[in-house]
């Protein structure tokens, strides 16, 4: 395991692609489900989600993570039947229009990744961080496929039960330690994600905003993932639709303390967020 940010990897192989981290990145967000928290039932159709890729790859997006399960707060999961029917079609049809852009798959199932890597995924998003299937961190390290490690404490039915912490970012980073530990020593395509909203509350996920450069130094890029959050929306009173100043605000805040991959529905905001904070550095 790696806990030296001056190794850190920033260049990553997506089954044949090159995803570059060295200056931060944006993933545009396209759920195919029709009960996510924000935009569900919005990109259903193949028409839909064939022009919301398009968009959001004008936008600059590198990556587009497609998610066909709803994990929001207190929902049920889909099964995995469910999740590949809806999947798999999208999948092919999009990497058909857009052979040359990174498709990640927001997905916890090992038989899932297998599948979509099938179809030409380039990197798994897993919200458990491989602690829901043990078959999912040898799967990605067999194929040397990207791989985002997420913090989750609970399951999406629970985890804003009543999560509680000893401090929110040393336990955060002992999970992480922990599943690195899972990795050969030779294998760096990881990603860290916090879980912003994923059993936390709004003053866990603050504490999280303001130490997120403390994650870099485990030695991987780290991922934020605050689009149109409940965190946003509690403290300004707005709903997840009002929501993309706040989170304009928050991806900026995240590029100061270090992210290298903002995850997000509105891809031109948070280019230019990144654009911005780059001058910066010049």
């Amino acid at each position: 395991m790696i806990e030296n940010p001056a190794t850190c990897n920033k260049i990553f192989n997506c089954a044949g692609k090159t995803l570059d981290l060295s200056t931060p990145a944006v993933m545009g967000i396209l759920n195919i489900t029709d009960d996510s928290f924000f935009d569900g039932g919005s990109y259903v159709t193949t028409d839909a989600q064939l022009r919301q890729a398009e968009k959001m790859v004008g936008d600059g997006a590198s990556i587009i993570d497609i998610g066909a399960v709803s994990t929001r707060p207190g929902i049920k999961v889909s099964s995995e039947e469910e999740e590949k029917k809806r999947l798999i079609p999208a999948l092919k049809s999009l990497i058909s229009h857009f052979p040359d852009v990174i498709f990640s798959i927001d997905t916890f199932r090992t038989e899932i990744a297998s599948a979509t890597f099938n179809e030409g995924a380039g990197m798994i998003n897993d919200i458990y961080g491989g602690t829901y299937d043990s078959g999912m961190i040898p799967f990605v390290v067999s194929r040397n496929l990207p791989y985002i490690l997420m913090h989750m404490q609970g399951t999406p039915e629970n985890m804003q039960a009543h999560p509680v912490y000893n401090n929110v970012i040393e336990d955060i980073m002992n999970f992480f330690r922990e599943q690195l530990k899972k990795f050969p020593e030779n294998f760096h395509q990881v990603i860290l994600d916090p879980g912003f909203g994923f059993g936390k509350t709004v003053e866990h996920n603050y504490t999280i905003l303001a130490g997120l450069n403390r994650f870099q130094e485990l030695g991987y890029p780290v991922l934020s993932a605050l689009s149109r959050k409940t965190m946003i929306n509690k403290v300004l009173g707005t709903t997840p639709a009002e929501a993309l100043n706040g989170t304009t605000v928050l991806n900026t805040i995240s590029l100061l303390k270090g992210a290298s991959l903002l995850r997000v529905h509105d891809v031109r905001e948070a280019m230019d967020a990144v654009r911005l904070v780059a001058m910066l550095n010049n």
